[in-house]
């Protein structure tokens, strides 16, 4: 048991910052309970002001999805081994298959996606055969002339044949229903078999490195894991929280004395550490010099001959920007032009490196794009469905989807239900519509809106194919329009694939707020296809309401306003540093704000700027749960009732409750929906969560909100993080207040482009 730390950064409270009132029916401070430290940690796609002391530690930055719990014990008492495993095959089912599940459906269809690329690009290398473009009409008259030419048939065959009856338009069926989820629940895909896992311990223990690592070394690698690592010791790089010094150890310990940091093992390992770590902040790409600076703090000795190696070995690709026209990149043939300053008489140019799993992303996204903007039929008569809309900016998005294949709509919360409108309208003239949200709040949010359960899926649902209407003969989804909404949250590989399986004709509508923080995978889709205005965009001009759509509004465009709160829609509550930070959340959520307000704590999130420290999610949500729902944590430091949130796969973040535990795993309830997390990933994707990040809180909204800034949150604030975690709330917002000065100053401040990408320049040159 430890107690809660008193903090370290006090801050001058500033009350007035907001224009709130403060809340005069605070009880009085009581003792702070102490709390049991939380076994939970989970890290966001974005960087934090926690990514250095991370990096340091040999973790992940804090600000990722995907962060393990630390320690705890394991789920059940007397847990079953190996073959107890949720997913084997059952005596009772002879040959039959385990059902797919939800995680493992979405990585087959990733897999899926990048051997559609990989085949595509090779079709557009190789030659392509005469008339094997053709379609339609045009390849009826090429097959006829080839039929004559044989002497399989003569001209006469042709003329006396009765012309072909012109096909009608097809007209759409109803919207299918969802399938139903299946009762039992959804297992979590198995971890790496026992033996796999024993022989990786055999190669570490050689190596002198930790047994614990074992298992995260087999899942990493794959079956073959020990001899990958003995031909190649550096690939330790791709395990979680091993760093350089660890692996280089590692080496040499497996290798001797002879092995040197110029090692083209080590060096290429290097280079796809870098890029990799760069993407969990965001950028599918690194300038050619950061990553030789980075390189020379390793020891490389020629770090831009490195590079020319990597490139040359096909370990990462590098490209051309034009700095001036900001777009239009260029992939380099080779290593040899890696300069900064393109030859006298061009533009200068920057160079970049990139993993080609995010390159072939957004060329196909690209593409496929620009495919579907010029496939859709131009004109179609949705006047009647316009002038029926029930405000202006919903009859213009249906004028803009009428006459072109993809739109961007851009707009607060309250302009959701103009997407919702366009689908009400849609659905009406007998197309096939669906509308797809980031997550569970936001399809039942659209649900409600367009009065049609089976019009709604969450993204991932969709993707994975455990949502939605299914795919037609062809593969691709079986709908007309398709809304994506959220779409600040889409990483570029979803959006790839999402796009990918879009069939030509379909029309694609990408709405979202562009002032929210971007998606906790890599990219910046929807503000790269809005700064290349590569299809019309619709803005908005319904305003959020109330005294929080007041505020969150003011913010969006730099300007912390005062806001009149008769109802205390809004509240601040000054503290003098971390401990008294806790305390207070603690107070609002238990009691405060459902004695005040009648919002239960259940329906009440906190929102904090980082995992780490003395009032980051881990000690807040300890402090929550000993308050809320106390209780030994036997289950890998959870109990039923708890407040969790599940990591299926890095970049998504499912809140749920613990229903139960035994041998097969982790028992949650994720809203409605009853999955198991096997013992073995209990620790690697499921944490607590009363408290969340800003990341992990986009695209869902709550009826209250606490928003935690202590005093050293001071350096993860910017205008799109209060923007984003403000803009939670529904009903009641409180902000537990203690960075003074640095969250006017942090709203003040324009954003910054913080994401290196190439999927503008790419637009913009397929535009041309």
């Amino acid at each position: 048991m430890t107690a809660l730390p008193g903090g370290d950064a006090p801050g001058s409270p500033a009350a007035d910052d907001a224009g709130a009132v403060a809340d005069p029916a605070t009880v009085p401070t009581p003792p702070s309970p102490p709390v049991r430290g939380e076994a939970g940690e989970a890290h966001e796609g974005a960087a934090t002001a926690d990514d250095v002391a991370a990096e340091a530690a040999g973790a992940a930055p804090d600000g990722g999805d995907d962060g393990p719990p630390e320690g705890g014990e394991s789920v059940g008492e007397g847990a079953a081994d190996a073959e107890g495993t949720p997913g084997e095959e059952t005596a009772g089912g002879e040959g039959a298959a385990a059902p797919l599940s939800e995680t493992e459906a979405e990585l087959a269809a990733q897999r899926e996606l990048r051997e559609r690329i990989e085949k595509r690009k090779a079709e557009k290398a190789g030659p392509i055969p005469a008339g094997g473009k053709l379609s339609g009409t045009a390849a009826d008259l090429l097959a006829a002339v080839r039929a004559v030419e044989s002497g399989e048939k003569t001209a006469a065959a042709f003329f006396d044949s009765p012309a072909p009856a012109a096909a009608p338009r097809r007209s759409a069926p109803a919207p299918a229903p969802n399938r139903p989820r299946p009762p039992e629940p959804t297992p979590a895909p198995r971890g790496p078999s026992m033996e796999a896992v024993a022989e990786v311990a055999a190669v570490l223990a050689e190596g002198g490195a930790p047994g614990a690592l074992a298992g995260p070394t087999a899942e990493a690698l794959g079956p073959q894991a020990a001899g990958v690592l003995r031909e190649d010791p550096w690939r330790m790089l791709a395990v979680p929280g091993v760093g350089p010094e660890q692996a280089d150890a590692f080496a040499r310990a497996l290798l001797g004395p002879g092995c040197g940091p110029d090692d083209e093992r080590r060096t290429t390992a290097l280079i796809g550490r870098l890029l990799e770590r760069a993407a969990l902040r965001g950028h599918t790409a690194m300038e050619a010099t950061a990553v030789h600076a980075a390189l020379a703090e390793q020891a490389v000795s020629d770090p831009e001959a490195t590079v020319r190696h990597a490139v040359a070995a096909g370990a990462v690709l590098v490209f051309q920007e034009d700095e001036e026209e900001d777009g239009g990149p260029a992939a380099a043939e080779s290593g040899e032009d890696l300069e900064e300053n393109a030859p006298s008489g061009r533009n200068p140019v920057r160079v970049l490196l990139g993993l080609d799993r995010y390159a072939l992303a957004e060329e196909s996204l690209a593409d496929g794009l620009a495919r579907l903007a010029h496939a859709c039929e131009k004109g179609a008569d949705w006047k009647e469905a316009a002038a029926a809309a029930g405000s202006p900016s919903a009859a213009e998005l249906i004028r803009a989807v009428a006459a072109h294949g993809v739109v961007a709509h851009t707009g607060g919360e309250a302009a959701r239900t103009e997407p919702a409108a366009l689908l009400v309208a849609a659905r009406a003239l007998g197309l096939r519509v669906l509308g797809a949200a980031h997550g569970v709040d936001g399809r039942r949010r659209l649900a409600e809106a367009t009065g049609d359960p089976a019009a709604a899926v969450t993204l991932a649902g969709l993707l994975s194919d455990t949502e939605g209407p299914g795919r037609d003969e062809e593969g691709a989804i079986a709908v007309d329009l398709l809304v994506v909404l959220d779409a600040p949250q889409v990483d570029v590989e979803s959006a790839a694939m999402l796009v990918e399986s879009l069939a030509d004709g379909t029309r694609l509508v990408l709405s979202g707020d562009p002032g929210v923080l971007g998606s906790a995978g890599a990219g910046r889709v929807f503000a790269d296809v809005l700064a290349a205005r590569a299809c019309p965009q619709v803005v908005s001009r319904t305003p959020d309401p109330g005294p929080i759509g007041e505020l969150v509004s003011g913010i969006g465009i730099g300007e912390l306003n005062q806001v009149a709160a008769p109802g205390r829609e809004v509240v601040i509550v000054p503290v003098r540093d971390a401990g008294e930070a806790v305390h207070r959340t603690v107070q609002l959520v238990a009691d405060s704000v459902p004695r005040a307000l009648g919002i239960p704590s259940a329906d009440t999130q906190v929102i904090t700027v980082g995992h780490g420290g003395p009032a980051g999610t881990r000690a807040l949500n300890a402090a929550l749960k000993q308050r809320l729902n106390p209780g030994p944590g036997r289950f890998g430091g959870f109990d039923p009732g708890d407040r969790v949130v599940h990591v299926p796969v890095p970049g998504r973040t499912v809140p749920a409750t613990v229903v139960s535990a035994d041998a097969e795993g982790l028992h949650l309830d994720c809203a409605g929906e009853r999955i198991v997390v096997p013992q073995q990933r209990v620790a690697s994707s499921v944490r607590h969560g009363w408290a969340l990040s800003a990341h992990q809180a986009a695209g869902t909204r709550w009826p209250a909100v606490v928003v935690v800034l202590p005093g050293d949150a001071a350096q993860g604030l910017s205008r799109p993080w209060v923007y984003t975690a403000f803009g939670r709330a529904e009903r009641h917002l409180s902000v537990v207040h203690g960075v003074d000065q640095a969250l006017p100053r942090a709203v003040a401040e324009p954003p910054a482009q913080d994401r290196t990408t190439r999927l503008r320049g790419l637009l913009e040159a397929a535009a041309h």
